[in-house]
């Protein structure tokens, strides 16, 4: 591997995804409990929360047809910063349940557009070649988990009331990474592009985005309820943050040893693994998580469950989305998954915890992970009878 065949940007991506990511990393976690000191009530937080996935439905889609339409990334990515960081100002100010609304509805209205389109931009830089996509990402599991780690004994021995300053600092930190970026350009500008209504009909297309949409829909579980749980439980914040850190260093591992994976074992046997992994996952986490042990184990597989999965999506994608493309296509991945399905998810397993319980919740999210290899396993089956369709179309 040559120095020179890494993308020209590499450190600017590298700072974005691990300020980007360490944002999340802390505002993810204690966010809910942030709330809950403020005085919110159970159904409260769950809407506030709710914002971060329903914002992820309109906010990428919007940035993203911007931005590809008049190819400038890297000038959409600078806007929603700044944006960001003056949004986020108003978390010391507000107080009541709407103030708190009307903040996290704006701040994660520029903050969800944010991460598909620094992968956008990075995808063309690479040109197809994702050879260093891993080595790239795992910066951002390096963000998050380090904020992670940090700030669990921070707040506990600051109060929770410190998380706001974390987060914003990190909101600054991205501003700082983005005015390094330059515009990538592109050669195929004035080729053709596909509509991308026409690639939405496709069936394997629509049978792709709905089990991404359903493994989301089961992570609800986890960004929604996982730290409320383990609290309910009687795990302590230092606790809560080394989960969420031992579930990222796996993620950062398989990040790093991305590219010989996928060669070895290809796409479509990655994702469904990812798929089947998350029925366990979240098995263990429903009915052994008062076992350290098993809780260790359930943690472990996040590896699967998010790093593969996240990157055999992304893989798959490049097959119908690249290009002038690639900023819409990004974007219709994080609003119908992360969007949709994690604001879905997150209402469907809320009505179940407050009517049957935790376990419950888990039991449900193993079900949708299940109902998404099936999708999955559909995709790939109709994107290879595709494929020899058009090897019999081109003999003839």
């Amino acid at each position: 591997m040559h120095y020179s065949s890494w993308p020209r940007q590499s450190f600017s991506f590298a700072l974005f995804f691990f300020a980007y990511y360490g944002y999340v990393g802390v505002f993810s976690p204690y966010a809910s409990l942030y709330f809950a000191d403020k005085g919110m009530t159970a159904a409260e937080i769950g809407v506030l929360m709710s914002l971060m996935q329903v914002m992820r439905i309109f906010g990428p889609n919007l940035w993203g047809w911007v931005a590809d339409r008049h190819q400038q990334r890297v000038g959409v990515l600078r806007i929603t910063a700044i944006a960001a960081v003056a949004a986020f100002a108003g978390m010391f100010f507000g107080q009541s349940f709407t103030q708190l609304l009307i903040v996290m509805a704006a701040v994660n209205l520029f903050t969800s557009a944010q991460g598909p389109l620094s992968e956008a931009l990075m995808l063309s830089e690479m040109r197809g070649d994702l050879t260093h996509y891993g080595r790239l990402r795992l910066w951002g599991s390096v963000g998050f988990i380090m904020t992670v780690a940090v700030a669990g004994p921070l707040l506990d021995r600051y109060g929770i009331r410190v998380m706001p300053w974390i987060a914003l600092a990190l909101l600054a930190l991205v501003l700082a990474s983005t005015i390094r970026m330059q515009e990538t350009t592109h050669g195929d500008l004035h080729q053709d592009m596909p509509s991308v209504l026409a690639l939405l009909r496709k069936r394997e297309v629509i049978a792709f985005f709905s089990s991404t949409f359903l493994m989301i829909a089961a992570h609800a579980a986890l960004y929604v309820f996982y730290s409320l749980y383990l609290a309910q439980i009687g795990y302590n914040n230092t606790v809560i943050g080394l989960m969420w850190s031992l579930g990222v260093v796996v993620e950062i591992g398989f990040f790093f040893f991305q590219a010989p994976i996928f060669r070895r074992f290809g796409i479509r046997k990655l994702m469904i693994a990812s798929l089947l992994i998350a029925v366990v996952r979240f098995l263990l986490i429903g009915f052994g998580a008062q076992s350290l042990l098993l809780l260790l184990l359930a943690q472990v597989l996040h590896a699967a469950t998010f790093g593969v999965h996240h990157s055999a999506s992304v893989a798959t994608l490049q097959r119908w989305f690249s290009g002038p493309l690639q900023a819409r296509g990004q974007a219709l991945y994080t609003s119908i998954s992360y969007g949709l399905g994690g604001t879905l998810g997150g209402l469907v397993l809320g009505g179940l915890w407050d009517t049957f319980g935790p376990q419950t919740v888990y039991l449900m999210a193993a079900m949708f992970a299940l109902a998404g290899a099936g999708a999955a396993t559909l995709s790939y089956r109709w994107q290879a009878h595709h494929r020899e369709e058009k090897h019999e179309v081109d003999r003839q």
